[in-house]
């Protein structure tokens, strides 16, 4: 499975954010949740940019370090492309 739910597995530890409160700002089902944090399925596209619009509403550093692990190198070579 993806990196999302392991991004997000580890989150959520990190911050002390529980499932059921992610759930409850996305507008899911704690199953939901439940399923991608233990990498049952994964999130859609979609679906991570609401993680990361509920994150940022939770915690801003959750998100941060949420877009930090699941997209990693990606991000972290932006800043270094251009020199």
């Amino acid at each position: 499975m993806g990196r999302a739910g392991q991004a997000l597995k580890q989150v959520l530890e990190i911050y002390g954010i529980s499932q059921n409160k992610l759930a409850v700002t996305l507008g899911v089902e704690r199953g939901s949740v439940y399923r991608w944090v233990h990498e049952i399925r994964d999130p859609t596209a979609e679906t991570v940019v609401e993680i990361l619009e509920s994150l940022q509403q939770l915690n801003p550093d959750a998100a941060q370090e949420f877009i930090r692990l699941y997209l990693g190198k990606v991000v972290e070579g932006s800043d270094t492309e251009d020199s």
